[in-house]
């Protein structure tokens, strides 16, 4: 990872990441929750990292949350939101996978 803010991930978010992918691979090949934390999230989390303050604010008036829209190697899209921490550093609170691409 570059230089920039530190990157943590929340309870929720290993919560939500779990009840979309779970913890063993699926009948075709679906990924798991680990595999999800070692391929995609950090491309993700790298962007929270160098450039918090160029990504999308999700939450009109709240500059401290923004959010990366993503199209993964393992899964189709992948919303994630983090939170801007008095300390400087970015907690990654929320993540939303779309298996429904039509594309």
């Amino acid at each position: 990872m570059s230089a920039g803010r530190p990157v943590r991930v929340d309870d929720r978010f290993l919560a939500l990441l779990d009840t979309q992918l779970g913890d063993e691979r699926g009948p075709d090949g679906s990924p798991t929750s680990t595999d999800f934390l070692l391929v995609e999230l950090p491309p993700i989390a790298e962007r929270f990292s160098t450039a918090f303050d160029d990504l999308m604010v999700p939450i009109t008036d709240r500059p401290d949350y923004r959010s990366v829209l993503a199209v993964g190697s393992l899964v189709p899209r992948i919303l994630v939101t983090g939170h801007l921490d008095t300390d400087g550093s970015v907690t990654l609170m929320s993540v939303r996978i779309d298996f429904d691409a039509d594309w």
